[in-house]
């Protein structure tokens, strides 16, 4: 981010009464403009995500001369030919622009340089590299496979690839480079991740098959436009429903909120937590699950987190972990080693600030141990420049004795832009 370092205070609070539309889904609101980019025809896209992240994909794809314009949540994209960028794509802090729109650069006709910000520079680009070096790019990096990525744009093979670790934005990439090359490609999963990239592609017209967990897709298909609208964040709107988690008396509903089954899991551990959720209405929109939800806080159970569910809910943990010292049990969180390489390392980011906020936590190389019926206190939070790390501490923050301090609050709009006013609007003292 290249704002001034912002401070902001978060007091106790009473309670949460209300409700709340989420803005776009960033998942979705990627993908859907990638795809727009390759589409024949101009797509409309409606509630297009106000997240930073989805503000660096529109500016790459413009940067390669791609007709984007915005107006307000709305967000228009004619599909054609791309053309050599003058600078460098800047990906922001985006891990999901890079690795994705890599697959798409990967099979054009001339190079160009993707880079970002100092945390961007700093992640693993490995798991996309080798896919694609055997589906026929050339790539390289001054570190490793880190960025900076030069990727210089070829005639692309298919390959039949078995992904070491489960990730939907590499599974997207392999899968966009697909999409481009010559033949069957097929990407193998080792766990079930979220599946907007498969959805995504057949809302354009293209055919994507799955058998367990294998996917596959045709190169040389001709994807169309569309005009579509992105269901609600259910990533961005977990930080309230984990606050309302925290009230016994809490009554809140989210209206258009996407209700994805790869994506949804925070829904089942929150009822295991003690959150009384109820739907109120469910309709499909591009072969998306959205609806509407009405929640009440009851009393904060326990849960341990491992396995399929850990991967499902990656973005959704550190602020389960940030509420776990209030529940009866406590929280156990396993097989989530992803969460290292993030924004920041997230464990190591949630372990530190529960304890400056005066928690007992254990914590593990792939996870968290956070023993419940503990008190915290206020304190000034370090979210590392990590927007899930500084929202799941504002929530944590809600149930503390005393003033909560977050210093470096301006990262927030990486992917929530308006969380400090939703959650104001929220909030009784």
């Amino acid at each position: 981010m290249n704002e001034r370092r912002q401070k902001r205070t978060v007091a106790p609070a009473g309670n949460i009464n209300g409700s709340l539309t989420p803005p776009g889904d960033k998942s979705i609101s990627h993908r859907y403009a990638m795809l727009a980019a390759l589409a024949e025809g101009q797509s409309s896209l409606e509630n297009f995500s106000s997240a930073a992240d989805c503000a660096s994909t529109l500016q790459c794809l413009r940067q390669v001369g791609v007709a984007v314009t915005q107006e307000g949540d709305r967000v228009e994209v004619a599909g054609g030919p791309f053309s050599r960028p003058r600078e460098a794509l800047n990906c922001g802090n985006s891990g999901s622009t890079m690795r994705m729109l890599a697959g798409i650069m990967a099979a054009q006709s001339f190079a160009c340089q993707m880079t970002g910000d100092d945390s961007l520079r700093k992640r693993p680009m490995a798991r996309i590299v080798e896919p694609l070096r055997r589906m026929g790019a050339q790539i390289s990096s001054s570190d490793g496979a880190r960025p900076p990525l030069l990727v210089h744009g070829r005639p692309l093979h298919a390959i039949d690839y078995k992904l070491p670790v489960a990730s939907a934005q590499v599974k997207s990439c392999v899968l966009f480079a697909g999409l481009l090359a010559q033949g069957t490609t097929a990407v193998e999963e080792p766990l079930r991740t979220r599946d907007h990239s498969e959805l995504a592609l057949r809302a354009f017209g293209a055919t994507v098959e799955r058998h367990d967990m294998r996917v596959t897709i045709q190169g040389g298909q001709q994807l169309r436009a569309i005009k579509a609208s992105v269901p609600g964040d259910i990533s961005s709107a977990a930080f309230f429903l984990c606050a309302a988690a925290l009230f016994q008396g809490s009554n809140l509903v989210v209206d258009n909120l996407l209700l994805n089954p790869t994506r949804s899991a925070i829904l089942d551990v929150l009822a295991q937590l003690g959150l009384e959720i109820r739907f109120l209405h469910v309709a499909e929109r591009n072969g998306e699950v959205v609806g509407s939800i009405h929640v009440r806080g009851g009393k904060l159970r326990g849960a341990a987190i491992r396995g399929a569910t850990s991967a499902l809910l990656i973005d959704e943990l550190p602020v389960l972990a940030a509420i776990a010292p209030y529940s009866e049990s406590g929280v156990v969180i396993a097989d989530a080693q992803e969460l290292r390489v993030k924004e920041s390392d997230r464990i190591a980011a949630v372990a530190s600030n529960l304890r400056a906020m005066g928690a007992t936590v254990e914590e593990k190389e792939d996870g968290m141990v956070i023993p419940g019926k503990q008190q915290l206190h206020g304190a000034t939070i370090n979210p590392h420049g990590d927007h899930r790390i500084a929202m799941a501490f504002s929530v944590a923050a809600l149930r503390a004795t005393g003033e909560t301090v977050i210093d470096g609050s301006e990262c927030v709009a990486i992917s929530y832009p308006a969380f400090f006013d939703t959650l104001d609007k929220l909030l009784e003292r």
